[in-house]
């Protein structure tokens, strides 16, 4: 059975992305006029991303902390990273964000394109030109009032513990004196798969965002960084408890 939901889920996946990246070029153009920022967009994005966590019965996700998430004002947001499955969580946050993600997304077809059209950013990990672009590009949104959310490990976690972070975050977020707003997941794991295409029938997501780091109460890139990541092992601790113990009970 989990071969037949796994081949149902990707057929309607690309069914729907057929769809709906139209409908999403349509609200592109429509509002492109009033809402050059593409607020607009990335929320239907988020609808669009959502859609594929709702159509898995077996699928749950609770978020809290969501107030803490800025409508308007610039903030670097920063998660830790499981699976693909953080990118379908991450979007039910149903904030303004800018994503910063690998620059290969970008040339799927329908989805990447989709990305291109939100003005998300892209990265070529490891090459030092884009590198450089990425951190003008976030600039120019925080510039702009509006958020980006980088993964600082730079690579998805293969046992889901944090990896050391990266300086690119927390250089953006020095720089522009802007919070930093950690968020903290677990569970994603369990949804898309790493390798392959089966997917799992059952997956419990949390997600939990923390209060904002002043990164101006910091001098250096390094404490801000420590610190920062020091908040969020500590959370994910206390979260992957609190979810053992609950699925123990059910």
């Amino acid at each position: 059975m989990r071969w037949i939901h796994s081949v149902l889920f990707w057929l309607f996946l690309l069914a729907s992305s057929i769809v709906l990246f139209f409908v999403g070029l349509v609200v592109f153009l429509a509002t492109w006029p009033f809402d050059r920022n593409r607020r607009v967009l990335h929320l239907f994005s988020s609808g669009w991303a959502q859609l594929y966590f709702w159509v898995n019965p077996g699928w749950h996700l609770r978020i809290l902390g969501r107030e803490r998430l800025p409508w308007h004002g610039p903030a670097v947001l920063v998660s830790n990273h499981q699976s693909l499955g953080d990118i379908l969580v991450l979007f039910g946050l149903y904030r303004p964000f800018k994503w910063v993600a690998k620059a290969s997304v970008f040339k799927v077809p329908l989805l990447g394109w989709n990305m291109y059209l939100n003005g998300y950013v892209g990265l070529v990990r490891g090459d030092k030109e884009s590198i450089a672009k990425m951190m003008a590009d976030c600039e120019r949104w925080l510039d702009r009032g509006v958020p980006v959310l980088l993964f600082p490990e730079g690579t998805r976690s293969p046992d889901n513990q944090l990896l050391p972070f990266k300086d690119g975050a927390f250089r953006l977020a020095l720089s522009k004196g802007c919070p930093v707003i950690p968020i903290v997941l677990t569970g994603t794991g369990d949804t898309l798969p790493k390798h392959g295409l089966m997917l799992r029938r059952q997956a419990h997501c949390e997600v939990r965002v923390l209060e904002p780091v002043d990164s101006r109460a910091f001098s250096d890139v390094a404490t801000l960084r420590d610190h920062v990541r020091d908040l969020m092992a500590r959370e994910k601790s206390r979260l992957d408890a609190e979810v053992a113990t609950e699925l123990q009970a059910v």
